[in-house]
């Protein structure tokens, strides 16, 4: 499991990251991993409002729909156009295969550090 040190993660399993001061949010290695092979990503328009906390979107695999979780409050900038097309790049990078990218920020989920979530991930596996 990968956990890069430079992001942030929700516990909903999306990990966040500043870049030219807009929010860029994907899912992470443990989540992709958990799902297995992503068949469909449904994701918002750019100009649409997401909230911190609230689904922004879903992704489906072989084995379920589960909902995409905003680490953010803005409006949506960009949108990752590619995974529409091919939506197993989740799988293949979770961190290259951004979904969304959020500016006008104004409020954030509780988010954890690279450490912080790798023990959440782990305490996570134990119940599942």
């Amino acid at each position: 499991m990968n956990f890069p040190s430079e992001l942030q993660y929700s516990r909903s399993h999306e990990w966040l990251r500043t870049e030219d001061g807009a929010a860029v949010v994907g899912i992470s290695d443990y989540a992709q991993d958990s799902l297995g092979d992503v068949v469909f990503i449904n994701l918002p328009q750019e100009g649409d409002e997401v909230q911190a906390g609230e689904p922004f979107g879903d992704i489906e695999s072989v084995k379920a729909v589960s909902d995409l979780v905003s680490p953010v409050t803005g409006v949506v900038c960009a949108v990752n156009e590619a995974l529409l097309d091919s939506p197993e790049l989740v799988n293949q990078d979770p961190y290259d295969a951004w979904l969304i990218k959020v500016e006008s920020v104004s409020g954030t989920e509780e988010m954890l550090d690279a450490a912080e979530y790798e023990a959440f991930c782990a305490q996570c596996g134990e119940e599942g």
